[in-house]
């Protein structure tokens, strides 16, 4: 359930218009400036950090994720390709982005849900190597991350997302296509949803253009809840 306390995350549109070809849209977008920000402090932004964003020009998401490769938190350089015949969710971050803190916890929770059904969590920090590795560190984030700075940023083109609004989620099934991209601060009941469907893709038990149908319907009920 999408939290009352949070007004603004209500226009953060979940986008699911992943095949090739399909125009993405940041409908009433809201873009968290790159304002420092002490770790650890998950509060909500003030409304002064946030800026409107009119509708984006149409991007296309690409059929399939692409290949790419950057630095782990050691510094090595690792390909996304390490990760290939699973299921991925892939969370683009930032240390002073609040909502992206916010997120942690529910990402930390899917790796260990997730882990055993071939699904792989990785979070993409678009940051300063040494400032990921500290609030790793401190925060014991259990799940995979990569680190980059434009490096990320051009990935990030690369999914369609030129002006990236942080946080940002990509979910993929285990043959490596983009079944899903979502715009915005993620919660537990779009996770799930996006994640059940997923796995009937995965079990041969639904096509693709119906998991994407039914992610799209399903998000758009859940967004329909929210009190405007």
């Amino acid at each position: 359930m999408i939290p009352r306390g949070v007004p603004w995350a209500a226009a953060l549109l979940a986008v699911v218009a992943s095949w090739t070809g399909a125009r993405l849209y940041l409908h009433h977008a809201a873009v968290q400036r790159g304002v420092p920000v002490p770790a650890g402090e998950a509060s909500a932004p003030n409304p002064g950090e946030l800026t409107a964003q009119p509708e984006a020009p149409p991007a296309q998401i690409p059929e399939r994720l692409p290949n790419f490769a950057l630095d782990d938190l050691a510094g090595k350089p690792t390909a996304i390709g390490a990760w290939a015949g699973r299921s991925l969710v892939i969370n683009f971050w930032a240390t002073w982005c609040a909502p992206c803190r916010r997120e942690i916890p529910l990402l930390a929770a899917l790796h260990a849900e997730w882990t055993g059904r071939d699904v792989a969590v990785i979070g993409i920090a678009v940051d300063h190597r040494d400032q990921v590795a500290a609030f790793a560190e401190r925060f014991k984030i259990p799940y995979p991350l990569l680190i980059g700075e434009q490096d990320a940023l051009d990935v990030a083109g690369k999914l369609g997302v030129a002006s990236p609004v942080f946080p940002f989620t990509v979910f993929t099934d285990r043959r490596g296509r983009i079944v899903a991209l979502y715009l915005g601060e993620l919660h537990k009941a779009q996770a799930d949803l996006i994640l059940g469907v997923v796995e009937r893709l995965n079990e041969d038990r639904l096509p693709l253009a119906d998991a994407r149908r039914a992610i799209t319907e399903g998000l758009n009920a859940l967004q329909a809840k929210i009190p405007g």
